[in-house]
């Protein structure tokens, strides 16, 4: 759709622009860099990343996010792309998050924040955009729609087999009713022949 084709470029640009400028730059990401290292590395209870370590874990990331934008920009593997990018992006909002933070900085921090919040929200929505097509749970009911349907015609195909089984039955036990009994009387006769014959 054309205006999925326009959408996506507009929506992966601050990705990659972000991203381009963290790898070439990465010292004026180190510092919430560093903060979100340390709350990881807290919780872990590992030793904290060195500057140089920090300095690296920048680019890297920001090498993936502009990597995963572009793809977006271009439309190849649209879905997967976005919900990398969100994925890449929910540690910057925790890196950037204001309430630990006060005055100045807090400002920054928060309008920072919003929007990682809204660069996650928009990459989610992407993510899960089918493009007109209908979604599992969808395809799933009507899989279930269909397999009703087809075990109600089998049963009713089954059924009409038994019903003209049983009338062939009944018609081939009548016949041999029959054909037993003209053959009875066919012995019948026989019999009296000889006897009459054999009497005179």
């Amino acid at each position: 759709m054309l205006l999925r084709r326009i959408a996506r470029p507009l929506l992966a640009a601050p990705f990659v622009y972000d991203g381009v400028q963290a790898a070439l730059h990465p010292a004026e990401h180190v510092d919430a860099a560093r903060d979100g290292a340390a709350l990881v590395t807290g919780a872990l209870g590992t030793e904290p990343l060195s500057d140089r370590q920090v300095s690296l874990l920048v680019r890297v990331h920001g090498a993936a996010t502009a990597f995963a934008g572009l793809l977006l920009a271009v439309g190849r593997t649209p879905r997967t792309a976005a919900l990398t990018l969100a994925a890449l992006t929910a540690p910057l909002a925790v890196a950037h998050q204001p309430f630990t933070s006060k005055g100045d900085e807090r400002r920054l921090r928060t309008a920072a924040f919003v929007k990682d919040l809204g660069k996650v929200g928009a990459a989610v929505i992407a993510g899960i955009d089918l493009e007109g097509k209908p979604g599992l749970t969808y395809r799933v009911q009507a899989a279930r729609r269909k397999a009703s349907r087809e075990l109600e015609h089998a049963k009713g195909s089954g059924a009409r087999e038994l019903k003209h089984a049983k009338h062939r039955g009944a018609r081939e036990l009548k016949h041999a009713k029959h054909a037993a009994a003209h053959q009875v009387e066919h012995a019948k006769a026989a019999a009296e022949r000889e006897l009459h014959r054999a009497a005179s």
